[in-house]
């Protein structure tokens, strides 16, 4: 056994522990650190597979910016995890056995292509690196598929942004149009009153104090 082999498997066991922690935490701020490990672990995983790109995009995006996203809402709003534990370990062997019969699926799906001999490399596609031919693929081959999901995904946020948008009443956001609409008649009103005489006070005498 090599130094990558066991890497390997060191990885792929803290990645398991973390990932069967994420749901037996009792706290759901351990939930989400254990969480963060296992995207480590998984990044390790992709490093060690040659994939340097994909590694570097879960350590920036996953664990950089979404997931301290959750931890810092999930902090700020102190929610009570004692109610979403409810029935846990009433449906957990269910849960068990559906994800031991997805492992075996995988297993033997991915058992075939551990035993392949590992396949030549072209010298000239090693030196220009994995990024650089990834990037190369994604937009040369893979344009259409790529811009077809970023319009998916700008839809998304346009569609969370409605969903969550409300309107408070006390809001004092000044609407530009209403003022460009504005005219002298509405804001100011000229009215005629009858003069009124107040009778407590003495009428004047000519000018004497």
């Amino acid at each position: 056994m090599n130094t990558i082999t066991a890497l390997f498997y060191v990885f792929s066991a803290v990645l398991l522990f973390a990932s069967f922690r994420v749901i037996t935490a009792r706290s759901m701020v351990h939930a989400a650190l254990f969480l963060m490990l296992a995207f480590f672990s998984a990044s390790c995983l992709w490093m060690l597979l040659s994939a340097e790109f994909l590694a570097i995009t879960l350590i920036l995006v996953y664990i950089g910016a979404v997931m301290v996203l959750f931890l810092f809402v999930v902090m700020m709003l102190d929610l009570n995890s004692d109610g979403f534990r409810e029935g846990f370990w009433k449906h957990f062997p269910v849960a068990a056995g559906v994800g031991a019969v997805i492992a075996i699926e995988l297993a033997l799906v991915l058992m075939g292509s551990f035993r392949e001999t590992q396949a030549p490399v072209d010298p000239k596609l090693a030196e220009v690196g994995n990024t650089r031919l990834l990037g190369i693929a994604i937009y040369t081959d893979y344009l259409y598929p790529l811009q077809v999901a970023a319009v998916l995904l700008l839809v998304a946020i346009i569609a969370a942004i409605a969903l969550t948008l409300r309107r408070r009443k006390d809001s004092r956001a000044i609407d530009a149009s209403l003022q460009v609409r504005a005219r002298k008649a509405d804001r100011l009103r000229v009215v005629r009153m009858p003069a009124e005489r107040n009778p407590e006070m003495p009428a004047s005498n000519g000018g004497e104090s």
